[in-house]
């Protein structure tokens, strides 16, 4: 199974300097990213790589990170994914749920394409629990 990371997840793997500040639940997450690397497992869609590559104040960090990203070749996107991920703000804001964009992206590609996803986001975990799709949760 393919697994899409969110960008708080590849923060803590990447951005970090030690694991020593963090709590058991990031630990799994970081583990679980480098075991889906390790199982040529992990997809990257482009909205992720720019929030990756965004804040960065040294220009040798951003060169740094976006070489190790070019491993990870952008998965295409296409209209109907947008679509989806409009549908999905619909659906949760109908029930007093606020998802940002890229976050309900994630969801809309992950359940169409049947893709687990890793993350700590809690925007986006409300999200996946609003349209019953926890299920893809790794």
């Amino acid at each position: 199974m393919k697994i899409l990371a969110d960008t708080c997840v590849w923060s803590l793997l990447l951005r970090r300097k030690t694991s020593i500040n963090l709590d058991t639940e990031e630990l799994r997450l970081v583990a679980a990213l480098q075991d889906a690397v390790q199982a040529g497992q992990i997809v990257l869609i482009g909205p992720i790589r720019q929030e990756l590559l965004s804040g960065l104040k040294e220009p040798t960090q951003f060169e740094r990170l976006r070489v190790a990203l070019a491993a990870f070749p952008d998965e295409e996107l296409q209209a109907s994914d947008y679509e989806e991920a409009a549908q999905l703000f619909n659906r949760c804001r109908s029930c007093g749920i606020t998802c940002g964009p890229i976050d309900l992206l994630i969801c809309a590609i992950a359940m169409k394409r049947h893709w687990g996803i890793l993350t700590r986001d809690q925007d986006l975990l409300r999200c996946l629990a609003a349209v019953n799709a926890e299920k893809l949760l790794r």
